[in-house]
């Protein structure tokens, strides 16, 4: 069987969904007829370790050493019968395919149990009573990441689940010492993957091979990838493209890289490819290459043929998983960040809602690249198309979004026609917490799957978010996160320390307005991360204006993003990061809310300018009701039953109706005015989802008074009209 396009995700990225890359591609090129095939090699080398075949061979190697060895692996090695007669249970256990065994590895009495295992008293306290089914999760991969010490420890210390000699590829100006380590001997891992690769290319017969690298953790393999097929396979041809040739490698002068690699491309790849492999059958010629480079007459050279727009995402075709073990991913189960849960646990098909970021403005983001400027929304009717498509084909009814920020007039769209079709799916992505999300648009985003979001607070200081030009400030984080939160969706936030020119006191004074975030139960996730200076960030061009300066230039002959800096005026920012990240573990398991901040520090730091109390009284601020003419009504919520009577009071009577609703779990009682009620009656069937047209508020007003009543705001902003938003009258 002959391939055009061998498309390969190198070890490793994640264990419990495919890396969405090279099923985008393998999706744009079904629309062009071109044959493709793929393969996540990261997965499938996990699965051929971790198996009894692979425990058996990894046990007789590491007996074959004559190194020292530490009292935690001669432990694992004693109880080496254990670990390899458990093994394949615990994979299908974490595949999904045998829940009842669940009950048999939380008896603490099945698996063999070494130094990760201290963790486990700490699963009451994070996590409460757990369910059996997390329970075992949480013990097999406490249980794996063992056996990962172990590898690390004897075979190959290069190992990790989710990245491979991550180290290598990390800020690697020069190629050196990434070439010094791929003309070493092939490490026990290198064997494994290697071979699999061996066999996919007899199987496949591909003219060109297509490896994705999003991180520098799949570096070092895409490399050995590439000097294996370029030793055994000459004739074939072989490119590099993803998230780190787009963000890394976009001055590449060194040459060495080009024995290795062919071709490297840089941003959306579905044109670039294609152009490759019009190249490569010889039907057209270098200067039609797109954003690629190559080697030519001894000299790294690039080819860009700016007469060839980009595919638009309309264009791009529905993702395809084809080849992909989709049933043999495995979910593992961490305790300390719940939305870490999601990405680790679970298979998720991915999407994109939109190409690129629609603010575009933060200072510390590569807001000059591709994947950044360009930004492209896709109809929220394609996203349904091709939503409903994947559940065909695949069976999975979660999807990820993985936008940059997924934009909220398009989220908005895609819930409404979601909830049109009747589509029963889960959904989550990446967002901005900015104004827009109102609380009846997060009661939408919910009804429709939304489980969770994530967005940057970033440094959860004002002064400093506007010196980052997010757009947004701490207030209003807090108020939409309590949105959100009301409407049952969980909340993660990205954070930072470290923007140039933060104090000492700015560093307390934001983990205070985390610290009362999470107290306020409108925050549930998060992550504290340091800041880094980018070649492609507006900081990284003009360090300058944000009162920092580079550290001394090296010769940049390969890797170029992250940029060592000085920052004169700010904190000593290194010394905060575990004090930053101990409390937030504590803070996500509701402990430790009302300790003073000094405790997580074990040197003195300024007491906090921000009022205890600061984000209770901002989310108990109530909102004015606005008239907006043009703002949608919805009705997702269903009549029980309703009734009249005559309410009488001191002689005076009035014809009354009461009217019951229900939604799922929660049921709504009103009594209105009997004309209300019969006009209300009347209305709420034509703002039902599926009534094929959407009513604003403008034509409710007017429909109301020509019903002959009169002060339709009076009636609609007051008791007890404000209350059915929390049974499904939703105004967008």
């Amino acid at each position: 069987m002959s391939t055009e396009i061998f498309l390969i995700t190198p070890p490793f990225t994640q264990l419990n969904t495919p890396y969405p890359a090279t099923a985008y591609l393998k999706g744009f090129f079904n629309t062009k007829n071109i044959s493709t095939a793929q393969s996540d090699l990261g997965i499938e080398t996990i699965l051929e370790i971790f198996s009894k075949n692979g425990l058996t061979h990894l046990f007789e190697a590491i007996g074959n050493k004559n190194t020292a060895l530490s009292e935690n692996a001669q432990r694992m090695i004693a109880l080496q019968d254990s670990y390899i007669d458990t093994i394949d249970h615990v994979i299908r256990f974490l595949q999904g395919k045998d829940q009842v065994i669940s009950y048999h590895i939380s008896s603490r009495n099945f698996l063999p149990e070494a130094s990760r295992f201290e963790q486990t008293d700490l699963m009451e306290w994070a996590f409460g009573t757990m369910g059996i089914n997390d329970k075992a999760k949480f013990l097999c991969t406490m249980y794996l990441e063992d056996l990962s010490d172990l590898i690390k420890e004897t075979v190959d210390e290069h190992f990790g689940f989710s990245r491979y000699a991550e180290k290598l590829g990390r800020s690697a100006n020069s190629f050196n010492e990434l070439y010094e380590n791929l003309n070493q001997p092939n490490t026990y891992i290198d064997h494994i993957y290697l071979r699999l690769l061996q066999g996919y290319l007899s199987t496949f017969k591909p003219r060109l091979v297509a490896i994705s690298v999003p991180f520098p953790g799949n570096l070092y393999t895409a490399f050995k990838c590439a000097q294996w097929i370029k030793k055994n396979s000459p004739e074939t041809k072989i490119a590099m493209g993803g998230g780190f040739a787009n963000t890394e490698l976009r001055s590449l002068s060194d040459e060495k890289v080009f024995e290795f690699f062919d071709f490297i491309t840089l941003d959306d790849g579905e044109l670039p490819l294609e152009r490759l492999t019009l190249y490569t059958q010889k039907l057209a010629d270098k200067s039609n290459l797109k954003r690629t480079f190559l080697l030519e007459n001894g000299k790294v050279t690039f080819y860009n043929d700016t007469h060839c727009n980009d595919y638009k995402q309309s264009e791009v075709g529905t993702p395809d998983y084809e080849d992909l073990p989709l049933d043999r991913y495995i979910s593992a189960m961490e305790i300390a960040n719940p939305m870490h849960r999601l990405w680790s646990d679970g298979r998720w098909n991915k999407l994109t809602m939109a190409h690129g970021c629609y603010w575009g403005k933060c200072t510390f983001c590569d807001i000059s690249l591709d994947y950044i400027k360009v930004y492209e929304p896709i109809a929220a009717s394609l996203l349904c198309d091709r939503m409903e498509e994947l559940i065909l084909k695949n069976g999975q009814t979660g999807f990820h979004f993985v936008d940059e920020a997924a934009p909220p007039s398009l989220m908005r769209a895609l819930a409404l026609e979601i909830l049109k079709r009747r589509l029963v799916v889960s959904w989550w992505t990446n967002i901005r917490f900015e104004k827009s999300f109102t609380r009846d648009l997060c009661i939408l985003l919910r009804a429709s799957g939304c489980i969770a979001v994530s967005g940057g607070l970033e440094v959860a200081s004002n002064r400093l978010l506007a010196l980052i030009n997010k757009g947004i400030t701490v207030e209003q984080v807090a108020r939409v996160n309590k949105y959100f939160t009301e409407a049952g969706i969980m909340v993660h936030a990205y954070l930072m320390y470290g923007f140039p020119t933060q104090s000492p006191q700015e560093t307390i004074d934001s983990l205070e307005m985390v610290r009362q975030l999470f107290k306020s139960g409108v925050l549930h996730s998060a992550f504290w991360h340091q800041f880094t200076m980018t070649a492609h960030s507006p900081v990284g061009h003009h360090p300058e204006q944000f009162n920092v300066r580079k550290k001394e230039d090296t010769e940049i002959t390969f890797a170029n993003n992250d940029i060592a800096h000085i920052d004169p005026t700010g904190a000593d920012h290194e010394l905060y990061s575990f004090g930053l990240k101990k409390s937030l573990f504590n803070f996500m398991q509701h402990n430790c809310l009302e300790d003073p901040l000094q405790k997580w520090f074990d040197f003195k730091v300024p007491k906090t300018e921000v009022e205890p109390s600061y984000i209770e009284n901002v989310l108990l601020e109530e909102e004015a009701p606005v008239f907006r003419p043009n703002a949608k009504v919805i009705w997702i919520g269903k009549l029980l039953k309703h009734s009249f009577f005559t309410k009488s009071k001191k002689g005076l009577h009035r014809e009354m109706a009461s009217l019951h609703f229900i939604n799922l779990g929660k049921s709504l009682e009103i009594q209105i005015q009997k004309d209300q009620a019969i006009w209300l009656l009347e209305k709420l069937e034509s703002l039902s989802i599926t009534s094929g047209k959407l009513t604003t508020m403008q034509d409710l007003k007017l429909s109301y008074e020509q019903a002959g009543m009169e002060d339709f705001e009076l009636f609609w902003d007051n008791k007890p009209m404000t209350g059915l938003y929390k049974i499904g009258l939703i105004t967008l």
